[in-house]
């Protein structure tokens, strides 16, 4: 089903539930997580719950990454739902976070006929195991020779990232681990990379945000919100147009544009205005909510310029594609929808995975240079799409 959703356009006929239910689990996945360009982020909240995207300037070629994506891989070896997923930035190559304290690096161009079915398969050629519990949040740096991983813990895992060619039956290698971030005293909700300084940034359900040498262990360089004035950050990154400020969103709703030098708060942004227009050239913020809306700000401004109800239940994650054109969100409803960021119209629609508690999809992921799109689901499974 396709949908033309506007300002203000209802769903109700299709009764969604008018306030979503509390997830069984107590350390439950909602809308909460900040991406920038096509680096997502995820978390762990308790309601209200937002997710934050700060997208690229819409540009002018309309026909890049025009297609429909079809199924093509069902990652298979994950023992727990899969929280967070990111690509290399330039090889056929996906790291997936789970709940079953590992992460999971899988080759895409290295198949097997699947056992049962005349599809092909995708065994995982490395296993990393560091996290004394659930794996929340994973990011890649833009070289894709460091991997950084976030989790209940309160830990960051430093990972060197294995050959994409490495024998996935070649013994553990314990040099791929290089150290541990230490300072957050609660979950990992959400890590981003800064390429423009080799920096780290992470969000954490002990209240902070903070700013790491991504190429060291030392304790952490900054520390936002760590009198907890905001609130407790849900989800963080780097506005794209400008890599001197960060987004963070809290679990009261709240979504803050910081300035990393000073570290203070420059802009709110506000969801309780009337949408207003969006002016030319401007970079935006797109969030995420539980409530099933997507909804659209000028960075500039901190208005909203947009407001849409986009699924059937909590909108939980976004990516926006290579080229800032299109948008793709993932829910709990079990669906992945893929949009244009101009008309806002959703443009493809397909059921990626199974509900498990309730929960569905966690995060969801474009690659940066090839054609492929990720889903992660709570079935414990990873989708590849081509």
């Amino acid at each position: 089903m396709l949908a033309n959703l506007r300002d203000g356009e209802d769903l109700s006929h299709m009764q969604p539930p008018s306030t979503p239910q509390s997830r069984p689990n107590a350390a439950r996945r909602g809308g909460g997580g900040v991406l920038t360009g096509n680096i997502s982020v995820h978390l762990l909240v308790s309601s209200p719950k937002i997710k934050v995207c700060v997208s690229p300037q819409i540009g002018n070629n309309k026909d890049a990454m025009r297609k429909t994506w079809n199924p093509k891989f069902t990652l298979r070896s994950h023992f727990d739902g899969i929280r967070a997923l990111t690509f290399h930035p330039v090889e056929p190559v996906l790291v997936t976070a789970s709940e079953d304290h590992t992460l999971k690096m899988w080759n895409l161009q290295k198949t097997a006929p699947a056992k049962k079915s005349t599809s092909l398969d995708v065994e995982p050629i490395y296993t990393f195991r560091a996290h004394r519990g659930a794996v929340l949040s994973v990011v890649m740096s833009t070289s894709g020779e460091q991997c950084f991983s976030g989790g209940v813990d309160g830990t960051i895992q430093c990972w060197n990232t294995p050959n994409p060619n490495i024998d996935p039956y070649d013994s553990y290698d314990a040099s791929m681990l290089r150290g541990e971030l230490c300072g957050h005293t609660d979950s990992v909700w959400g890590l981003v990379y800064s390429s423009a300084h080799q920096r780290l940034l992470s969000c954490s359900a002990d209240g902070t945000v903070r700013l790491w040498d991504a190429n060291t262990t030392s304790p952490a360089l900054a520390v936002f919100n760590e009198d907890k004035n905001l609130g407790v950050p849900s989800s963080v990154d780097l506005v794209c147009s400008d890599p001197a400020h960060l987004v963070t969103s809290f679990t009261n709703g709240q979504i803050g544009l910081f300035n990393m030098e000073t570290r203070q708060l420059v802009l709110s942004l506000e969801s309780n205005l009337e949408p207003g227009p969006q002016p030319p050239d401007s970079p935006i913020t797109i969030t995420a909510q539980e409530d099933r809306h997507i909804k659209f700000f000028d960075n500039n401004s901190g208005k909203m310029i947009h407001s849409m109800v986009a699924h059937l239940d909590a909108v939980t994650s976004l990516a926006v594609d290579p080229n800032g054109l299109y948008l793709m969100s993932g829910s709990h409803d079990c669906s992945i929808r893929l949009w244009n960021l101009e008309s806002k119209t959703c443009i493809q629609e397909f059921t990626a995975h199974r509900k498990k508690s309730e929960e569905s999809i966690h995060d969801v992921a474009f690659h940066p240079s090839k054609c492929y799109i990720a889903s992660a689901g709570a079935d414990a499974l990873a989708k590849v799409f081509v």
